[in-house]
């Protein structure tokens, strides 16, 4: 390997012809071309990208896409390819080990950062949302079993959850971590239950209340760790990924003060394929702070001689087809934004929407409906899918 002089305490420095070697090797395993010809292929426009990436890994590869260092045509195929890869070869920039040392020591989503990711994420702006997401503003993986379009496979989910949970007329329902409040919406609509759901976002409250007018649903500003009264059964659907590992216990404890004896919960949440306490430096930085995927580990460790386990159900690959609608209504909304969503926060959110669905493609990431009861169904749990 050959290598030039740096100005400062005279140590080596990787030259650049070994840098692109390096990248190119590692992209060579996915069978991706740099300036090739077909869809996956990166094109390079900034030959400071090899540098950048490897000094930076996630980071560096995030924001040079968003300066429009690189590109691919297809965005999600070539996260598709790049993360069949093993990349574990590849150093960790120390960025992401100082993320990785803090999130030991510091509780990154206590109460006092709970409202973080609400005021940075979901309050960006309802018009966002409202040009990328269903007609009920459902912001999970929709459920595409049967399901042709964006709009069936949001209520096929919504109604999924529903039909887990044996949700009844009357009953009354606690949605942690809310969002617009579909899922309340919904169920009140078509199976008569009553709902509160909490939220840490107060554009998602607002409009949220106006949505769910004249419905027996409350949508509330809250954090979760402050609510303490019954309900027939708890869901939480796409909330637990900002949990943070610290906090897993808390939630489940949470969760069993507020269910009944005899209800069920239902968690609706992205899964990792390893127990990590942080997320990549690009997410973190530009898309959910102070987030973290939790792992099977994680979740069966928090839930002990809390919660019996009854139904696991894993439709992770559905999250492909979900993040593809969402970024194909973006594109064809994004014209219609005000200024000040400009052509980096573009770059920036078709990078989040299609590396995900990259991610999810090459099943690296997955989508878990976990249902959990106090003491065991008696007969067992009718698994629903």
């Amino acid at each position: 390997m050959n290598y030039v002089e740096t100005t400062s305490k005279n140590k080596p420095e990787i030259a650049d012809s070994d840098r692109k070697s390096i990248i190119n090797d590692a992209l060579a395993a996915g069978d991706i071309q740099i300036n090739g010809p077909r869809p996956w292929d990166i094109q390079i426009h900034d030959e400071r990208f090899y540098k950048r990436v490897l000094a930076e890994d996630a980071l560096g590869l995030g924001e040079s896409y968003m300066e429009g260092w690189w590109d691919a045509e297809e965005l999600d195929s070539f996260f598709f390819h790049l993360l069949r890869i093993d990349l574990n070869n590849i150093r960790m920039s120390w960025q992401r080990k100082l993320t990785l040392a803090k999130d030991r020591l510091l509780n990154r989503q206590s109460r006092r950062r709970a409202f973080e990711v609400g005021k940075r994420h979901y309050d960006r702006g309802n018009d966002l949302f409202q040009i990328m997401l269903d007609p009920l503003m459902t912001y999970t993986c929709g459920y595409w079993k049967t399901a042709n379009t964006l709009k069936e496979a949001q209520e096929a989910k919504l109604d999924l959850v529903c039909r887990k949970i044996d949700l009844q007329p009357g009953q009354k329902v606690l949605d942690i971590g809310c969002g617009w409040g579909s899922f309340m919406k919904y169920a009140a609509e078509h199976y008569g239950a009553h709902a509160v759901g909490v939220t840490v976002s107060k554009e998602q409250a607002a409009l949220g209340q106006e949505l769910c007018a004249d419905l027996p649903v409350e949508v509330r500003l809250q954090d979760y760790r402050d609510v303490n009264e019954k309900f027939d059964h708890v869901v939480s659907l796409g909330m637990f990924e900002h949990v943070g590992p610290k906090n897993y216990r808390t939630f489940f404890e949470v969760a069993d003060r507020c269910l009944k004896q005899d209800g069920l919960l239902l968690l609706h949440t992205i899964g990792n394929i390893f127990s990590d306490r942080s997320t990549d430096p690009f997410t973190e930085k530009y898309i959910f702070p102070n987030s973290v995927i939790p792992s099977i580990r994680q979740i069966g460790e928090a839930t002990e001689r809390l919660f019996i386990m009854e139904d696991w159900h894993n439709f992770g690959a559905d999250y492909d087809p979900t993040l593809m609608a969402w970024n194909k209504n973006f594109e064809a909304g994004f014209d219609s934004l005000p200024p000040r969503y400009d052509q980096t926060f573009h770059r920036m959110w078709r990078y989040f929407l299609l590396s995900g669905a990259g991610s999810f493609r090459a099943r690296k990431m997955q989508l878990w409906q976990i249902v959990m009861s106090k003491q065991g169904i008696i007969g067992g749990y009718d698994s629903i899918r």
